[in-house]
């Protein structure tokens, strides 16, 4: 049994959705972010989503791309990564999973890529701009080295697409609970609690929202119909106003544990 899959299995005779934050690593330096991951994991975090950065990340909106834009000023690389992935391996049993754009892990190669993430520990890989009969090769080297390969579902998502993503994903569904760019909102949107069980009467595999939530109470509302809810823009704006050092870790861990809490009360 994979990582993923044994914490959702945990999660599941607790009655208990996963909490999945997202940051970008080496924002606002790659020190920060090795103490960082540790710290999120024991704030509560069920699985954490480490963002690759990317010049051109086209899903993301101004708060992510920015600490994208941070990070690569900072010389983060794909490679830099891995090797702090490996680093923090062993403080941290919770999944590891990887979300970036294409372009970085096509140019290091599928099989390469693979042989590396599995030995640094990495549990999944999230490639938005990577569609499914384009990456299938690159899944494939993937699953190969037991890492899943996560797709994404979108509102627009038709019935008929629907069906191939939740056959070809594994460790769990990615839901986009909206349409458009990563980014805090004030509420969430309507509908979303039928989209989702709509998806798991498709699939076995756990479903996880995110885009657009921020709050303890929306955590809290998605988690008592989905299997996990991601957050990123609004910790990653948590990070930025931090500043740097010890700073950003306190901050990133109390945002964390406050979002964590409402879904061991459910």
């Amino acid at each position: 049994m994979t990582r993923i899959a044994q914490r959702f299995a945990e999660l599941k005779e607790k009655g208990e959705a996963a909490l999945i934050p997202f940051v970008t690593v080496g924002d606002p330096d790659l020190k920060t972010s090795e103490m960082l991951i540790p710290a999120l994991a024991e704030a509560g975090a069920d699985l954490i989503e480490l963002g690759v950065p990317f010049s051109d990340p086209v899903a993301e909106g101004p708060v992510i791309e920015k600490a994208s834009e941070r990070a690569l000023a900072a010389g983060v690389s794909l490679q830099k990564i891995l090797n702090l992935v490996k680093a923090v391996r062993s403080q941290v049993e919770i999944p590891l999973i990887l979300m970036g754009y294409a372009n970085p892990f096509l140019h290091m190669g599928a099989e390469k890529f693979a042989r590396e993430a599995e030995a640094a520990g990495v549990d999944g890989v999230i490639i938005p701009d990577l569609p499914p009969e384009e990456g299938e090769l690159f899944f494939k080297a993937l699953e190969a080295k037991g890492i899943s390969a996560i797709l994404l579902a979108a509102p627009t998502t038709r019935d008929d697409r629907m069906e191939m993503i939740v056959s070809r994903s594994t460790g769990f569904v990615y839901y986009v609970s909206l349409v458009g760019v990563t980014g805090a909102r004030a509420e969430l949107v309507e509908g979303l609690e039928e989209r989702v069980r709509s998806i798991r009467e498709k699939s076995s595999l756990p479903v996880c929202v995110g885009f657009g939530v921020s709050t303890p109470a929306q955590v809290e509302e998605i988690g008592r119909y989905a299997d996990g809810v991601v957050v990123g823009s609004a910790l990653v704006r948590v990070i930025e106003q931090a500043g740097e050092g010890q700073a950003v870790v306190d901050a990133a861990k109390s945002f964390v544990a406050d979002l964590k809490e409402p879904l061991r009360r459910s």
